[in-house]
């Protein structure tokens, strides 16, 4: 055989060798391909697919969370960030300050306003300060209580309620409440008052309550048409301490309490629109039949005035049976 017919023969059976491994090698990878879903099938054949019922009663139960922490590696988590009350760090590394220095205190500039500020007067002396500087006022009420006052303050114009309890206040003077036509409740328990004008309340047209017990009043000032309540214990009066038929003409007053004083009789006449008579502990000792009835009209009935109180004064009740016919119950007091 020539050299050159040898040659091709030899590249031949290279080829052809070639091609049948080829052949023979593609089946067998296929046939292990094919292995594989038999496999699978095997297995979700197994698994009973009808039962599978997720509640939460069975849910611990078809999913196992014991290890499921181990299937994740968590240390790649970046750490938390706690907020703080710290600035973010600059991106300028230049910008951040030096440690080893202190800082210098930054200084207040001045306030620059467009009109000057002037501060609030100072009040000539023995002049009173407005209330709201001295006490609190919250809308038309002045507080005043345990403020160490002397004196009635200026009182706003609007003041409806004065609350000065548990003060100094000596006096009361006829200009401390001028102009106040909205003050209805003047409450000046436990100071040292021991006088008050005669004018002082008679010119508030809308005062409904007057309180004044703890003090050391002698006498009683006149009081407006307009009172409902007058509290005047434990203080000093005694009878010729009240004006006479000093409460005839309020033809509102309801409560008249005047207990821990030195009456010695009971002030009459009395308005028939009284509910609340409290005289305890007082010197009464003797009463007038009219006090609290009208002697010649026995078919009167007073049906307001069902709290009279004078128990602790040295009278007998029983005395004077014809001055309580006219009252809906017998007062309080010694019937011996």
């Amino acid at each position: 055989t020539p050299p050159g017919c040898r040659m091709r023969i030899v590249v031949w059976l290279s080829i052809t060798s070639l091609w049948l491994g080829a052949a023979w090698a593609v089946p067998a990878k296929e046939e292990r391909k094919g292995e594989k879903p038999k496999e699978d099938l095997v297995l979700y054949e197994n698994l009973d697919l009808d039962n599978y019922d997720l509640t939460l009663d069975n849910y611990g139960e078809i999913l196992d969370l014991s290890n499921y922490e181990e299937l994740y590696d968590y240390g790649d988590l970046a750490p938390k960030i706690e907020v703080g009350t710290l600035a973010p760090r600059p991106k300028d590394p230049t910008a951040l300050p030096d440690l080893g220095t202190t800082a210098e205190t930054p200084k207040l500039r001045p306030l620059t306003t467009a009109s000057p500020i002037h501060p609030a007067p100072i009040p000539a002396q023995g002049e009173c300060l407005p209330s709201c500087l001295l006490c609190l006022c919250i809308g038309t009420s002045v507080y005043c209580d345990d403020a160490n006052l002397e004196h009635i303050p200026l009182l706003p114009p609007e003041t409806t309620y004065l609350y000065a309890r548990f003060n100094r206040i000596g006096a009361i003077r006829a200009t401390d409440f001028t102009g106040l036509k909205k003050l209805k409740r003047i409450d000046l328990t436990s100071n040292f008052i021991s006088w008050a004008d005669a004018d002082s309340f008679r010119l508030l047209p809308s005062l409904q309550e007057l309180i004044l017990p703890e003090n050391r009043l002698t006498a009683l000032p006149e009081l407006p048409r307009s009172i409902i309540r007058l509290d005047a214990r434990l203080n000093r009066i005694p009878s010729t301490g009240l004006r006479p038929e000093a409460f005839r003409d309020l033809k509102q007053l309801q409560f008249l309490h005047l207990s821990d004083n030195q009456l010695e009789y009971i002030p009459a006449p009395l308005p028939e629109s009284l509910r609340s008579l409290h005289l305890q502990n007082n010197n009464i000792q003797t009463m007038h039949e009219d006090t609290f009835c009208d002697s010649q009209d026995h078919s009167q009935i007073r049906r307001a005035l069902e709290d009279i109180r004078l128990d602790g004064n040295p009278i007998n009740l029983s005395l004077f049976p014809n001055a309580y016919f006219c009252l809906p119950r017998l007062p309080t007091g010694h019937f011996f």
